[in-house]
């Protein structure tokens, strides 16, 4: 199936998650695994939003996070839980919005062009991390609640309300 990405990066953010969410339905509703269902969000998200860097690091062992499918340069490969801004998303168990990485304590920089980031934890059905959603911005504060309530739902269906 030949899809094309909506450009999004006008439109008010309520609605932009809204249609990212209804065209993830239409996407992966069906498709049980991970890999492609968080290769396929990346890719929508990144071009969708015009973003730097989106995509996944999963969850391979207990405190060890290492990069999944994703759009943008070269990732991080392996992060432990508590370092960065995606170890402390995974320890902490909760989205995490950074206005301007440069003045996060910890901050891994994997691209010297990034400048605001947003990491949402992933959850499955049973309430496990399974990994965080990471989206870097080369704009200073990027993202905002809006962002997170959006992604939030979004990853929320993905890894557990929906798709199966």
């Amino acid at each position: 199936m030949a899809e094309s990405i909506p450009d999004l990066r006008r439109a008010p953010k309520d609605r932009a998650y809204a249609q990212v969410h209804a065209y993830l339905i239409q996407l992966l509703t069906g498709i049980d695994d991970d890999v492609p269902g968080m290769a396929t969000l990346s890719a929508l998200l990144h071009h969708a939003f015009g973003h730097l860097w989106t995509g996944f690091y999963r969850v391979v062992s207990p405190e060890r996070l290492v990069v999944g499918p994703y759009q943008g340069s070269l990732g991080c490969l392996d992060i432990a839980f508590g370092r960065g801004v995606c170890g402390a998303a995974a320890a902490e168990r909760k989205t995490i919005i950074v206005p301007d990485v440069s003045r996060y304590p910890g901050h891994i920089t994997c691209d010297s062009r990034s400048r605001s980031e947003i990491v949402v934890p992933v959850f499955n059905a049973s309430g496990a991390l399974i990994a965080v959603l990471d989206i870097d911005s080369e704009h200073l504060a990027a993202f905002d609640r809006q962002d997170a309530d959006g992604l939030e739902r979004i990853v929320r269906w993905f890894a557990g309300e929906g798709r199966g």
